[in-house]
């Protein structure tokens, strides 16, 4: 059984962190203990006192030196991780020091990213030493970076959690959401759509159980329609966008703001087909039990003044 994370953190130090990560570089405890500046004595006992701390043997001898179990290399991702984080504070502290803004990381999902860059773009133009992070993800990977600390806030949805009563949540913009394809698909010139004419296509979706997935499912179960089972699976905006410029036959579901920015550069076709389900709004989303850094409470006063006008 692992020890509890009060004991873990009483008895781990930031040399243990070191010492990992030099161990998995080098996988001899010798070098490892010449790079972070121990005995070998000293890097045999620090490594007994990390494992002790974890409850968890993380190196196993082999002919090839220390290799990490499936824990181990556990450890070394986290420790590398909370190093980074390190660096990433000093970056912060040293940019606030020589008068700069600081640091804003913000997360977000494909739909909002247009809302979000015409925010962001106005706000750098107020402050234009401020570094930024943007993260997109689904809204559930979103949540949980923002439940680690690792995002001041987010633009995506709550429903997806199972406690979403951690968080403020603010509805900033109703989504609207379109069919579009390639622009030489077949049916990109037809001045009206039905599903069912759609439905022998290959779609571009998103995985099971996600908002905009189930969405497109109920429209089809209204339209007494087959779920179409020869998808394309994906996340990732720049994948569904690269998918239906190169197949002329796909066709995919995206937040209408989305969809017209592709159509503007004369990436995709909006297809004119009407949708009757509504899409869950965007929310600015924060957690309610932290305190927001002066820079996030700016962005989110940015965001306000867009929705309110």
């Amino acid at each position: 059984m692992l020890p509890q994370l009060n004991s873990i953190i009483s008895r781990l130090r930031l040399r243990h962190f070191r010492l990992l990560m030099a161990l998995d570089d080098c996988r001899s405890l010798m070098k490892a203990a010449e790079q972070v500046s121990l005995t070998q004595p000293g890097a045999t006992r620090a490594l007994q006192e990390i494992e002790s701390a974890l409850g968890a043997e993380l190196f196993i001898r082999t002919n090839r030196g220390l290799e990490p179990t499936e824990l181990g290399s556990c450890a070394i991702r986290y420790a590398r991780l909370i190093t980074t984080d390190l660096a990433h504070l000093r970056e912060d502290m040293v940019s606030i020091l020589q008068g700069h803004e600081g640091r804003l990381t913000i997360g977000v999902i494909m739909g909002a990213v247009p809302q979000l860059t015409d925010t962001l773009s106005r706000l750098l133009e107020k402050r234009p030493s401020l570094s930024v992070q943007i993260v997109e993800d689904t809204s559930g990977r979103l949540l949980h970076l923002l439940d680690d600390g690792r995002l001041d806030l987010a633009i995506c949805r709550t429903s997806v959690s199972d406690h979403p009563r951690l968080y403020e949540a603010v509805n900033i913009r109703e989504e609207q959401l379109a069919i579009v394809a390639n622009v030489d698909h077949p049916l990109a010139k037809v001045k009206k759509l039905v599903l069912a004419d759609l439905s022998s296509y290959r779609w571009v979706v998103y995985s099971a159980n996600m908002p905009m997935r189930l969405l497109l499912e109920r429209e089809f179960h209204e339209a007494n329609l087959q779920f179409p089972s020869n998808l394309v699976e994906t996340t990732s905006a720049f994948a569904t966008l690269s998918l239906l410029q190169r197949n002329r036959s796909m066709v995919a579901l995206l937040s209408i703001d989305a969809a017209h920015f592709c159509t503007r550069f004369g990436i995709t076709s909006v297809l004119p087909l009407e949708l009757h389900s509504r899409s869950e709004p965007y929310y600015l989303v924060t957690r309610r039990d932290r305190r927001l850094s002066p820079i996030a409470t700016l962005f989110i006063e940015e965001v306000m003044m867009s929705v309110n006008n």
